[in-house]
């Protein structure tokens, strides 16, 4: 099978959050499946990320951590940007085409014959058939550990069937209320299916209902709670006058010894991530895993991850532009924030666009009001709002606004806009910025 039809066999599976009534989410078909592939996942120690806020700057950071400790490291995330293979990385290197091909032949030709055989009651979905293919990669090619990314929720996602050395929860908020509960205790409960009896959690303070879920259900599995603790910049005029330099600087305390901690992963909130990478790479030094305090400082500052407060500098050509992912109300609050700190004096123009499914409201509501113009677009996707929607969901904001039929034509209207002195700010879902850099030619 070619790497093209692959691709093509993939997403006729429907995107990742497809369900039909009679398609529920189900371990035990993840299970069945790994079984028939003679259980890849149980060939390689692995760490489980899972919240809503976070996750993947977490995974890289601590990826980057241990590759930097001269282990040999997979990184499974999740969506991707530009291509579907960055989704499965070891050492940061995406998977081939060719290799991603012969993988997602087998396991799709598995699949056949267990639903052929009644062993499963539909193919598995596309999430599933990715994770199984990332279990399959990481244990052939021999890493020496996994980092995963929880897709979703934590207790019934298709990564949830390891067995971690370290399972880590970052910031809970409101998401995918549809599938994981209307409040944050609903959300942290599911989050927290990821722990495991006499296992080790990484945790951060976070709101009391999401103290209370994670803390019980700590206590009910006995597992050793870890805390991050996160470094806490000072606050005054220009004390963040390092994001305008592309790098951040902090003095940390790691394994004992205090050290100058530079990461490119830019704003306030992204030290809770960095606190809780450390904290991982800390246990998993103790478990016997070769990690140092200086593998811990070369590893921050190494980290790549595409598209989170991702700023591409002015040319002569074009404004300097920011790519951000924000798509829920707390990763819109991260940005305006670091937006404010930074650019308070600058005119922002911004390419918004969203899927239906997320609070586009209160979003916008957020993020627009430190806009001076927004250009709306639709993302090629088809849960994607339309730019007549997200106008009427932020219909009680006053700035301008205008569409733009496809995320080229956003970029284009807001250069002319913004002219050279401006900043295009891009926002409101990965696909949209995927989209962009894609347009751009942005390596990711």
């Amino acid at each position: 099978m070619s790497y093209e039809t692959a691709i093509a066999r993939m997403y006729a599976l429907g995107h990742e959050l497809a369900q039909t009534p009679s398609h529920k989410f189900d371990l035990k078909h993840m299970q069945v499946l790994l079984n028939a592939l003679e259980h890849p996942e149980r060939g390689f120690p692995g760490v489980l990320i899972a919240g809503t806020n976070g996750k993947g700057s977490t995974a890289a950071s601590l990826a980057s951590i241990l590759q930097a400790s001269g282990l040999r490291t997979g990184l499974y995330t999740s969506p991707h940007l530009v291509r579907i293979n960055e989704r499965i990385r070891i050492n940061g290197e995406a998977i081939s085409d060719d290799e991603f091909a012969l993988l997602h032949d087998m396991v799709d030709r598995t699949a056949e014959r267990l639903v052929a055989e009644c062993e499963l009651p539909w193919h598995p979905s596309f999430f599933e058939m990715l994770t199984a293919m990332a279990f399959e990669y990481f244990a052939r090619k021999k890493v020496d550990i996994a980092v995963l990314e929880v897709g979703m929720g934590g207790r019934l996602d298709a990564t949830n069937v390891i067995e971690p050395h370290v399972s880590v929860i970052t910031d809970i908020s409101l998401d995918h209320q549809k599938f994981l509960g209307n409040t944050v205790a609903e959300i942290a409960q599911e989050k927290a299916g990821i722990l495991r009896r006499n296992g080790v959690a990484v945790l951060l303070p976070q709101q009391r209902e999401v103290n209370d879920v994670i803390g019980n259900a700590v206590l009910e599995l006995e597992s050793r709670a870890v805390s991050a603790v996160p470094y806490v910049p000072p606050v005054s005029p220009g004390s963040e006058s390092y994001l305008k330099s592309g790098i951040a600087r902090y003095p940390l305390q790691v394994m004992g010894e205090e050290i100058k901690v530079e990461t490119p992963l830019l704003g306030r909130h992204q030290l809770r991530n960095i606190a809780l990478a450390i904290a991982a790479a800390e246990e998993l030094a103790n478990q016997g895993f070769a990690v140092t305090a200086k593998s811990v400082e070369k590893g921050i500052r190494q980290t790549r991850w595409p598209g989170r407060f991702q700023v591409l500098p002015a040319t002569p050509e074009a404004p300097e532009t920011i790519f951000d992912v924000a798509h829920n109300p707390a990763g819109a609050w991260a940005l305006r924030s670091t937006l404010s700190a930074v650019y308070e004096d600058r005119q922002l123009t911004f390419v918004f666009g969203a899927m239906q499914d997320k609070a586009i409201r209160e979003i916008t509501e957020i993020l627009f009001p430190v806009a001076a113009r927004v250009i709306l677009t639709p993302a090629d996707n088809p849960r994607s709002a339309t730019p007549a929607g997200i106008r009427e969901a932020s219909k009680r904001i006053e700035v301008e606004m205008e569409d733009a039929p496809d995320v080229p034509a956003a970029l284009r209207r807001a250069k002319t806009i913004a002219g050279p002195r401006g900043v295009i700010v891009v926002t409101g879902s990965i696909y949209i910025v995927g989209e962009a850099m894609r347009d751009l030619g942005v390596r990711v």
